[in-house]
């Protein structure tokens, strides 16, 4: 930070050095134009006026030709540029629009005559000259491209020929093509910079051409990951499904089949609702949804452990704020960890309360799922929470943890806190929840 303040306040001092300079050069220009010309014929004005003249000019163009004032007028007028090329990029892979605003905010900064972004088939965005006929859309014109392409090696072209126009009239005769990556191997599209003459691919053109190829290939990398996390995120949620599942559905296929002579009404009536909820879980396995939508399946998955157990051993109390049933949250999210409850914190005998809680903090909203069970000792807890812990309880809440990091962000956290006798208390704080 202190670097950056040091920076700008050298530029400021030497802008304003230069207006000062300039302006007495203006001012003493007009004094010596008047002692020459005018009616003021003072040989000791004249030599002064032109003293002070010359003196301002020579520190205008000193101030101007000094090499760290160039670079740094430079290097703001490009990290300026590069903010405000990130600012146009969403956490998405290039879209036309966002191509089309890229190459409209590199173009006035560079000697190009047009800026054009590709992916490897189709162009995304093109600004400048010829604009008209390179549409965003339309496919790939040039070999030169392709080769780009196809070996992710940038190039640098000095004929219209070489870049793949030998027959056509055009006013461009020079090109660096840049590759733009979302890894090592994986070649997403071009970065191009169209000239009217070799001289003007210049090292500084060249340096804005591999940079901003580099930036833009960084945030097509960082949308990769982004896009790999999730797909692992799901992944998980379906080994997670899968391992619970199977022992859920027999249980409750076996409470069902026992109520079908005892208590045939209830029986169809849990069994209507046994097939509601797989279809839901199955159909928001990858899904956001409403927190009162989740908790429905809540109260349906635990309907069946009341069949199960009885109303003297479970029973489930929510305490839920109404803006918090309006939030949206990954599927699957409060259900595992009150099935954690029900398999793992049930007393031998007595009744088991398992409360679900959910309130605004600000923009953030807290869950908690609390137990009055039979509680963990402190090595136990902080086993659950250990990335090692991959089976029975731990997936589940490693699961859970995992999807709210990748949904709501880094600053998302899940704590479990228990004692032994005492219960669990499991506490989700969504951040930022209120604005998606």
């Amino acid at each position: 930070m202190q670097k950056n303040e040091y920076t700008g306040a050298t530029m400021s001092h030497s802008f304003v050095l230069e207006m000062l300079m300039i302006t007495i050069a203006v001012a003493s220009s007009f004094v010596l134009a008047g002692t020459i010309f005018g009616p003021l014929h003072s040989p000791l004005l004249t030599v002064l006026a032109g003293l002070v003249f010359t003196l301002s000019v020579v520190v205008v163009v000193r101030l101007l030709m000094d090499p760290d004032s160039v670079r740094a007028h430079q290097t703001d007028s490009m990290l300026k540029l590069a903010r405000q090329t990130l600012e146009n990029i969403s956490g998405e892979e290039f879209s036309t629009v966002q191509a089309q605003k890229i190459c409209s905010l590199l173009l006035p900064s560079t000697a190009a005559i047009a800026v054009s972004i590709t992916d490897t088939e189709v162009i995304r965005g093109y600004v400048g000259y010829d604009e008209e006929r390179n549409p965003t859309g339309s496919p790939i014109r040039t070999q030169a491209t392709r080769n780009v392409i196809n070996d992710g090696e940038m190039r640098i072209l000095t004929s219209s020929s070489a870049i793949g126009f030998p027959s056509q009239k055009t006013k461009i005769n020079a090109a660096i093509i840049v590759p733009l990556k979302k890894s090592r191997r994986q070649i997403w599209g071009t970065l191009k910079f169209y000239y009217r003459n070799p001289k003007q691919i210049t090292e500084t053109q060249t340096s804005i051409a591999e940079g901003f190829g580099n930036l833009l290939s960084t945030q097509l990398a960082a949308v990769s990951l982004e896009e790999q996390t999730k797909l692992a995120t799901q992944m998980e949620l379906k080994m997670l499904q899968s391992q619970i599942n199977p022992h859920f559905l027999f249980n409750t296929i076996n409470t069902i089949a026992s109520l079908i002579r005892t208590d045939p009404n209830n029986a169809r009536l849990l069994l209507r609702e046994f097939a509601v909820f797989y279809r839901r879980t199955l159909e928001n396995s990858g899904d956001l949804i409403q927190f009162d939508r989740e908790m429905e399946q809540v109260e349906r998955y635990f309907s069946f452990e009341v069949a199960r157990f009885g109303t003297d051993r479970v029973q489930l109390r929510t305490d839920i704020q109404p803006t918090v049933n309006e939030i949206m949250v990954p599927s699957f999210l409060v259900q595992p960890l009150v099935e954690n409850a029900v398999h793992h914190a049930m007393p031998a005998e007595g009744l088991l309360t398992i409360t679900v809680k959910g309130v605004m903090h600000g923009k953030d909203a807290i869950i908690h799922v609390i137990d009055d069970g039979v509680g963990m000792d402190e090595q136990t807890c902080a086993n659950i929470m250990s990335p090692e812990m991959s089976t029975g309880m731990g997936i589940a809440v490693k699961n859970v943890r995992d999807r709210i990091a990748g949904y709501f962000g880094t600053g998302a956290t899940m704590e479990v806190a228990s004692e032994l006798g005492e219960g669990t208390r499991v506490t989700l704080v969504l951040k930022d929840a209120a604005n998606r």
